[in-house]
C-alpha cells in the first residue's frame, strides 16, 4: 500500500522552494506571536489556550492541510503529468495511500511541531496545554490531509475550495453556528485536546466518542473515495 518512489516524488513536489516557504510562513508567525505575547503578558494558561486554539488549530493547521493535501496530487492532475504515474504498474489505491501518508507527515511537521514549541513558549506546558493542542493538531492533520487530498482529486479549484472550507466553514461558521460545530474537524480535535488536559481550559461541542468516530470515518471515506475517483480518471484518460 506504500510506494517509496511515489512518496519521494510527492515529497519533492510539496517541499519545493516556493511551497516550503509558504508552509513555513505560518508556523514561524505563530512562534513569533507567541514570543511577543509571552514577553508582554507573561505565562498565562488561558492566554496560551486562546492563542493556540484561535491561531494554531483554527487557522494554521487547516491552511497547511490545504497546501499539503491538495498539493500532493492536484498539480499533477492539472498539468497532466499524473498520466505518466498512472501508466506505471502501481495500484491506484497505493498511489492515493502513499500520497496521503506524505500529506499527513508534512501537515504534522509544519503544524504540530510549531504548536508544541509555541505552547512551551507561552506557558511552559502548564496544565498540559501545549501537549493537548499538539495532539489535537496531530489528529486534525490526518483528517485534513485526507479531505483535501480528496478535494485535489475531484476538483481543479481544490485550493480555493479548501481555503473556503478552512477559513469560512471551520473558522467562521464552526465558531459561530452551533449546528456547524458538530461537522467541524476543529471541534473533533478539540474534543481530543479536552481529554488530554482533563480541565475546562479546552472545550468542545462534540464528545470524545463522537469525535473519534467522525475523525476515523472522514479519513477512511475520503481516502477510499479519492481512490475511486483516481480510477475514474484513469478510465477517462484511456477512453
Amino acid at each position: 500500500m506504500y510506494d517509496p518512489t511515489v512518496a519521494r516524488l510527492t515529497y519533492r513536489a510539496l517541499l519545493g522552494r516556493r511551497r516550503a516557504l509558504i508552509l513555513g510562513a505560518l508556523p514561524l508567525l505563530l512562534i513569533v506571536i507567541s514570543v511577543i505575547v509571552r514577553a508582554l503578558a507573561g505565562a498565562d494558561d488561558q492566554t496560551a489556550s486562546d492563542l493556540l486554539g484561535g491561531i494554531a488549530l483554527a487557522t494554521m493547521v487547516p491552511i497547511i492541510g490545504v497546501i499539503a493535501g491538495t498539493g500532493a496530487i492536484g498539480p499533477e492532475i492539472d498539468d497532466g503529468s499524473v498520466v505518466y504515474l498512472l501508466s506505471k504498474p502501481i495500484k491506484r489505491p497505493t498511489i492515493i495511500f502513499t500520497k496521503l501518508i506524505v500529506a499527513i507527515a508534512v501537515t504534522m511537521v509544519f503544524s504540530a511541531v510549531p504548536t508544541l514549541i509555541s505552547g512551551f513558549i507561552l506557558n511552559g506546558n502548564g496544565q498540559q496545554i501545549a501537549v493537548a493542542y499538539t495532539v489535537a493538531a496531530l489528529v486534525a492533520s490526518i483528517a485534513y490531509a485526507a479531505l483535501f487530498l480528496l478535494l485535489g482529486t475531484v476538483s481543479r479549484h481544490a485550493v480555493v475550495f479548501g481555503l473556503v472550507y478552512a477559513l469560512v466553514w471551520e473558522a467562521l461558521f464552526g465558531s459561530l453556528v452551533e449546528g456547524a460545530r458538530t461537522l467541524s474537524v476543529q471541534q473533533w480535535s478539540l474534543a481530543v485536546a479536552h481529554e488530554v488536559t482533563g480541565g475546562d481550559l479546552v472545550t468542545s461541542d462534540v464528545g470524545i466518542t463522537t469525535a473519534t468516530v467522525l475523525l476515523v470515518a472522514v479519513t477512511v471515506l475520503a481516502t477510499c473515495y479519492a481512490g475511486q475517483k483516481l480510477r475514474s480518471l484513469t478510465l477517462a484518460g484511456e477512453e
